[in-house]
């Protein structure tokens, strides 16, 4: 990426994290798994799920999630422009993202991968939640710095505003 001297360093920063997200999700949208790929994702998944002291719905598109606190108000929509913390896990425990679990950030519902749109239109303000997302509604079998192809991820979130 050019380095946009203009830009504020946080400005700089997001802007990169957007289109990171933006192309990732572009990307992530053209891997098919096969339904043998999907119950071996489900098989890690539920292995984990054994180990928590959480309950998981699993919905149809293969999302697991744990709604702690759905929040107040209208159910968020795919066109609004949600800001959350959030921090992000391999099933290991891993930590590969928590730039932004002190400090609030803003984005579309439709700019995030596929298994945060679904969770977010289960939310509403002020909701948290834990999310299991497999590969095919996450990053697919992309490898990213921190991320391996095909990860399943784990996502704590908490929405802070919607508009």
């Amino acid at each position: 990426m050019k380095n946009h001297s203009f830009l504020h360093p946080e400005t700089k920063h997001m802007r990169s994290i957007l289109i990171l997200i933006g192309v990732l999700f572009v990307l992530s949208a053209c891997k098919t798994y096969s339904e043998e790929d999907k119950t071996t994702f489900d098989q890690k998944i539920e292995k984990y799920i054994a180990g928590s002291k959480r309950k998981y719905e699993k919905s149809e598109t293969g999302l697991y999630y744990a709604i702690e606190k759905p929040g107040t108000g209208e159910f968020i929509k795919y066109t609004d422009e949600v800001t959350f913390m959030y921090t992000g896990r391999l099933l290991s425990g891993q930590v590969f993202d928590q730039k932004f679990s002190r400090k609030p950030v803003t984005f579309r519902v439709s700019e995030l991968i596929q298994g945060w749109q679904e969770v977010m239109l289960y939310m509403k303000k002020d909701g948290k939640a834990h999310l299991i997302v497999p590969p095919q509604l996450g990053y697919g079998d992309y490898e990213l710095d921190h991320i391996p192809p095909n990860s399943v991820l784990l996502f704590d979130i908490e929405i802070t505003d919607v508009r």
